[in-house]
């Protein structure tokens, strides 16, 4: 059954080539993808990470790394940007950590014979992936060639298990060695697809990257707004959401007409839009950028600089954060708790349930169905603004409590690299 099914997915990619070769988004770096010209020379750990986020992940691990030797390290990803990142680690002075030597390449084509080429030419000691990154025929090699193999940080939704089980005896031979997921849940999903004896449980490494970012622009935020106004920051608006988003506006320029609104859209293309749409409403607005005294009250400011969101939420008393009242996965609810206020999202916030369920059990985070909902709990918080320092003392403590997951990760890949002994085939 295994050879039956890498025959048809060879096939696969052999039908789908001629259409990858013409993809826009593939042409930068297309001849590393395919190994024309791919970087020489053995490594001792293979780091796939597919974009931008996870390669955020492989530099928490680079930078935590301690070997005790040398350590020759090839980076992958599968995007441009996760490649200007990586190229940014490097050429930041990365080589300069003692033993350690990184370079960054496209991740292959997963053609079972373009990945066992590849993994042949690199023949690393161990291979980590990052997150959801299950690529059957780089699993292949990896395994043939008796490489240990690692997820790190592992998710898995119930979709993606699904589809996997198509072919399950195929997945339990590509059994990784050892998987570290996010998450009891994830760790279910991924034991059900390799085999339990193989799977544990990991603080996520994203709580590591948590910290109150410094405040830009602080002191001209605060002198746009009169001293004694509320301060309401509907943060982060994406497109398809504007609607319930102007409802909220509305609802706040009526219900509390001492306060003063700052609308942040998350796309900056976005704010003419917004201005036809404050326009149609009769609703007093200006741009952030011509402002340089505090302005009226009941005032909405449509931002339209960049790099004063964590200041605005460091002024406000009520939060909302945006991308959560439309099926769009949320966005980032842990600045604004970084900077002393409790936000209000809608209902959509999957692509943060990282966060974990006890920051909205907490009550850290209020979840309301709609706009009807968000903007009554705003009107609560301008009229009874919490503790900033109580609110922030219990974000760090609760963003402490799950630090460590990089720490965890490196110790398995130490392990592995420096103990486990090579079966190689010629």
């Amino acid at each position: 059954m295994e050879r039956a099914a890498f025959r048809l997915y060879g096939m696969g990619w052999r039908v789908a080539m001629p259409f990858l070769a013409r993809n826009p988004r593939l042409q930068e770096g297309f001849r590393q993808r395919i190994l024309a010209d791919w970087p020489s020379g053995e490594v001792d750990l293979w780091i796939q990470a597919a974009s931008a986020g996870e390669c955020y992940l492989a530099i928490q691990l680079l930078s935590r790394m301690r070997t005790g030797e040398k350590l020759r390290v090839l980076a992958t990803t599968n995007t441009r940007q996760g490649m200007e990142i990586l190229d940014g680690f490097i050429g930041s002075g990365s080589e300069q950590k003692p033993g350690i030597t990184i370079r960054s390449a496209y991740f292959p084509f997963d053609h079972p014979d373009i990945m066992d080429r590849a993994v042949r030419d690199v023949n690393p000691k161990a291979a980590v992936l990052l997150e959801s990154e299950i690529w059957p025929g780089f699993l292949h090699a990896l395994k043939r060639r008796g490489k240990a193999v690692l997820i790190v940080n592992g998710r898995m939704t119930e979709r993606s298990l699904k589809r996997y089980r198509i072919w399950p005896g195929v997945w339990r031979s590509l059994a990784p060695d050892r998987i570290l997921a996010i998450s009891r849940s994830d760790a279910d999903r991924f034991s059900r697809l390799f085999g339990a004896g193989r799977v544990s449980v990991m603080d996520n490494m994203k709580f590591d990257r948590v910290a109150a970012p410094a405040a830009s622009g602080g002191a001209s935020v605060s002198a746009a707004i009169p001293e004694t106004a509320p301060f309401a920051v509907l943060g982060s608006v994406r497109q398809e959401e504007e609607g319930p988003a102007a409802e909220i506006v509305g609802r706040l320029v009526r219900d509390c007409p001492r306060a003063v609104i700052g609308l942040f859209p998350r796309h900056m293309e976005r704010v003419p839009d917004w201005q036809a749409v404050l326009d149609r409403m009769g609703v007093s607005w200006r741009l952030r950028s011509a402002i340089r005294d505090p302005v009226r009250p009941g005032t909405v400011l449509l931002w339209d600089v960049f790099g004063e969101l964590f200041a605005a939420y460091e002024r406000a008393s009520a939060a909302f954060v945006g991308g959560s009242l439309a099926p769009l996965g949320g966005q980032n609810v842990l600045e604004p708790l970084m900077a002393g206020v409790r936000p209000v999202i809608g209902p959509s916030w999957e692509n943060f349930a990282w966060v974990g369920r006890d920051v909205v059990d907490n009550g850290l985070v209020r979840v309301r169905p709609d706009a009807a909902g968000v903007a009554a709990t705003l009107l609560e918080d301008l009229a009874h603004p919490p503790d900033r320092a109580v609110i922030r003392h219990q974000a760090l403590t609760y963003v402490r409590r799950r630090q460590g997951g990089t720490d965890r990760a490196c110790a398995v890949i130490r392990d592995y690299f420096n103990h486990r002994k090579e079966e190689t085939i010629p």
